[in-house]
């Protein structure tokens, strides 16, 4: 007698991308998966790793009925465990289901979520007058290094007195003073280095590692001013170049909060062609000008000497038609500096001044921003640096 082919279960499909939503569908119209690859013109192991694999995604989501599993989770929960209990005729009486939350699939909710909330509020800015004379050649590149807003600092503890007004007006008046000491490049580019929010929400605790968080003010505030200082960087920028890029990394601290900061800036220059926000959601950044290859990072998690190999394998025609290489990253608050073969790796101080428990660790490095000038012929050419004491009149 012949056997009639399986064919995939029809509630499946509610765990599908489009993509296998397609293929799925393909096989139960078909009744085989021999005739969904003759329709949808593709092989049988594409077709059998398809099923398998939205077979394994409905799983984690709690529906496998050859497994007893028939109640599926609600995103963003996914399985951590079952336990069924069985009579002894072998069938079920009772079953546990342990769930817990998926981090990808909670990003995800929070970037829709944000979204959605922004779709009414773009094109605010008011419109900058473009500079007249620019030079094409050149790429203004501001680094900002892990700003914190939102950290409190006591002086008699830590040495500096340390908040969100302080950090707004201390990172206003260095992107003044670059600003106006940068050449008229046509390009500038601005890339805060991660961390822009010291706690990522309102229980004031790194996500990751759960430390508690020397906090100022309420979240909400926070958030106010830590949207403030990349619109103002980007108005200023917009005063001396014809065009201006953005990238707000993400940070350890602000692995939400950072996405929340970049939607609501792209939604304000909106109506601006002349600035561009990078929404990519990737860890690793990358921005060609002519032969210079400039990568951006946080720094929290690949070590220096895996930079180059990281930004060769992500970027190789960039790396075969560029010379000189770049990678700008925070995270470590002290300036350092690696030449590699065929690229260079460095990372900038910040403007923020120590917590308790960085002062209490000995941590004492100096506190500024950079703009780096890089021509597209021969890289970098200048470099300009504000310290805090020419903010500061010779503060801490």
């Amino acid at each position: 007698m012949a056997q009639h082919p399986v064919l995939p279960d029809p509630q499946l499909l509610d765990f599908c991308t489009a993509r296998q939503r397609e293929i799925l569908q393909a096989v139960i119209d078909a009744g085989s998966q021999k005739g969904a690859t003759a329709a949808l013109g593709i092989t049988p192991q594409v077709v059998s790793q398809t099923i398998m694999a939205v077979k394994k995604k409905a799983a984690a989501r709690g529906y496998a009925p050859e497994a007893d599993m028939h109640h599926p989770t609600v995103a963003p929960f996914v399985v951590k465990g079952t336990s069924t209990l069985y009579d002894d005729n072998g069938n079920q009486k009772l079953q546990w289901v342990k769930t817990q939350l998926d981090a990808k699939q909670v990003e995800e909710a929070v970037r829709e979520w944000i979204e959605s909330l922004t779709q009414d509020a773009k094109g605010m800015s008011p419109l900058i007058a473009p500079p007249k004379h620019t030079n094409a050649d050149l790429l203004a590149v501001y680094p900002i290094g892990d700003p914190h807003v939102g950290m409190y600092a006591y002086a008699a503890e830590t040495g500096a007195d340390f908040n969100a007004d302080i950090a707004e007006r201390q990172i206003q008046g260095a992107i003044d003073r670059l600003v106006t000491s940068a050449p008229p490049a046509e390009t500038g580019l601005i890339v805060e280095l991660g961390d822009l929010i010291h706690a990522d929400n309102s229980k004031n605790m790194t996500l990751r590692s759960n430390n508690t968080l020397d906090v100022d003010t309420r979240w909400s505030r926070v958030m106010q001013i830590g949207l403030r200082i990349p619109i103002y960087a980007v108005k200023r920028a917009l005063s001396k170049h014809k065009r201006v890029i953005v990238r707000i990394v993400k940070g350890n601290h602000d692995e939400h909060s950072s996405f929340a900061i970049a939607l609501a800036l792209d939604a304000y220059f909106h109506n601006n062609p002349r600035v561009k926000v990078d929404l990519s959601p990737a860890e690793h950044w990358y921005y060609r000008f002519g032969k210079v290859l400039i990568g951006v990072t946080h720094g929290d998690k690949a070590k220096f000497p895996a930079m180059p190999g990281i930004m060769a394998c992500d970027r190789p025609q960039d790396w075969g038609a560029t010379r000189y290489r770049h990678w700008y990253q925070g995270h470590i608050h002290h300036e350092h500096k690696v030449e590699y073969p065929g690229c260079v790796v460095e990372a900038f101080r910040t403007l923020a001044a120590r917590d308790a428990w960085h002062a209490g660790e000995g941590y004492r490095a100096g506190r500024d921003m950079c703009l780096i000038v890089h021509h597209k012929e021969f890289g970098e050419i200048e470099r300009h640096r504000c310290d805090l004491a020419m903010i500061e009149g010779g503060g801490k």
